[in-house]
């Protein structure tokens, strides 16, 4: 969290064209003192449009986005929202549970990936989450990708590469623990959680923390769960 002031809420921008589903999260929101809806646009170039002329201070620390958006669709605007907010972390929240979306979003850089029928308080725990460098699946898509997984064998093995400890800190990751959650499971400082991720990251050719659990799953690093 390293883009933002200590203790300041969380900024975050909504991007969705339902009303309705806007207010949802409005009022899920306004209830937290960690987190505060600054901002909420009905389409991705709006979006875009403020990001463009806005200062470093009032870029968002977090973007809610909505795939099925009138005119530039979520996929499409990832790039361009990483482009003007690049230390804005990205959660996709929508309807589609389709595996191409998923692992499009992740490919572009998304950081959590969640279905509508999520409950406020996971939408608020999964903030908290990437905001902590971790990663957040929604339970059906996350278990949709992993029995996806189980008919692909690895093309290349990258099993050893990673130290035991930083195998461990991936595992709890993948299982969807904060980087203080962690610590505190490891009995190790948060700081040298980050120095684990860090080098997870690199080992593993990674940008963010669903792509390298998604290599991970890949190439036999962590088994494949059984549903």
């Amino acid at each position: 969290m390293e883009n933002r002031q200590l203790n300041k809420p969380i900024q975050i921008m909504l991007v969705e064209d339902q009303a309705a589903y806007r207010e949802v999260i409005t009022i899920a929101l306004e209830r937290e003192d960690t987190m505060e809806l600054a901002s909420q646009f009905g389409t991705a170039e709006f979006a875009l449009r403020k990001l463009q002329s806005t200062t470093d201070n009032s870029i968002p620390d977090l973007i809610l986005l909505d795939l099925n958006l009138p005119g530039m669709g979520g996929l499409e605007s990832i790039p361009w929202l990483k482009k003007h907010a690049p230390k804005a972390k990205i959660i996709i929240l929508t309807q589609s549970d389709s595996e191409a979306d998923v692992l499009q979003a992740i490919q572009a850089g998304a950081s959590g990936y969640l279905l509508k029928s999520s409950t406020p308080k996971k939408i608020k725990r999964s903030i908290h989450t990437v905001m902590d460098g971790g990663a957040a699946l929604d339970a059906s898509v996350a278990s949709f990708i992993l029995n996806t997984l189980k008919t692909k064998l690895p093309e290349t093995s990258l099993v050893g590469l990673l130290s035991q400890r930083e195998l461990e800190t991936l595992s709890l990751l993948a299982d969807g623990l904060s980087k203080k959650e962690i610590a505190d499971k490891m009995s190790i400082s948060e700081y040298t959680v980050v120095y684990h991720v860090k080098n997870i990251y690199e080992k593993l050719d990674a940008t963010n923390a669903p792509s390298a659990i998604s290599k991970a799953y890949q190439n036999g690093i962590l088994p494949v769960k059984d549903s």
